[in-house]
């Protein structure tokens, strides 16, 4: 599936992007189909080619959701801006919930493993249950 996304270029500490359209898979630094157009953070500039961008939605390409955002800010396309990424609160919410509800699946399960195992317990006790051998003949 093909996507416009942002690809970083820049120094180190002042990153500018460019917009790009590739593979979704693909490494972002690799080769891309086509550079759409560029966006500096620090300005709030978004330089980008209207018939490019238009051309390949039209083809089926998917955005990121950061691209979206900032096209619809600068009414490049018309639509309603997606949430880009949680807040440190809420990832912290989420990675706190998120083991609670592992812990809860175990817990219902283990009934129905203490059900089966005194069973599997009798049955194996009869099964390897041996015939007391006889003593050795003493020779004579």
């Amino acid at each position: 599936m093909l996507t416009i996304r942002l690809a970083r270029i820049g120094k180190k500490n002042k990153p500018l992007y460019r917009l790009v359209i590739s593979e979704k898979k693909k490494d972002l630094y690799g080769d891309s189909l086509e550079i759409l157009g560029s966006y500096n953070p620090h300005a709030k500039e978004l330089q980008v080619d209207n018939d490019k961008i238009k051309y390949w939605l039209s083809k089926g390409a998917q955005m990121s959701p950061t691209v979206n955002n900032l096209l619809i800010e600068k009414k490049i396309i018309d639509g309603k801006k997606v949430k880009a990424s949680k807040s440190k609160k809420a990832k912290k919410a989420e990675a706190e919930s998120k083991p609670a509800e592992t812990e809860a699946k175990p817990a219902e399960a283990k009934p129905d493993e203490v059900k089966t195992a005194p069973a599997a317990k009798e049955a194996a006790p009869e099964a390897t249950a041996t015939p007391e051998t006889p003593a050795p003949a003493a020779k004579a």
